[in-house]
């Protein structure tokens, strides 16, 4: 079986593209739509919120609070006009995506 390698970069653009397509989703479905591993590439998400590319809101259900997230203004832009046009100038194999 042959493992594919996912660059952070096409991780982030990832995150961002879902997020831009879906609007606001709980870590799990988000993690899952992109095919992340929870305890693997929480790291990315908590580095996207501490640098404003997304938003993180915690909701109680209970005893338990759930993180949600959203694409903020500014991972709109980055998504836009510098994430796209890396992807044009260095496209993913097709395995990749």
């Amino acid at each position: 079986m042959v493992r594919e390698y996912r660059d952070r970069i096409y991780i982030r653009k990832d995150i961002l593209l879902k997020l831009y397509e879906f609007g606001e989703m709980n870590q799990s479905r988000l993690m899952s739509i992109c095919g992340l591993n929870n305890v693997k590439h929480k790291e990315i998400l908590d580095s996207m919120v501490e640098k404003e590319m997304i938003e993180r809101r915690d909701e109680s259900w209970g005893s338990k609070s759930i993180h949600k997230y959203r694409i903020s203004e500014k991972g709109k832009i980055l998504l836009e006009e510098v994430l796209q046009r890396y992807e044009n100038l260095f496209p993913r194999d097709e395995g990749e995506k």
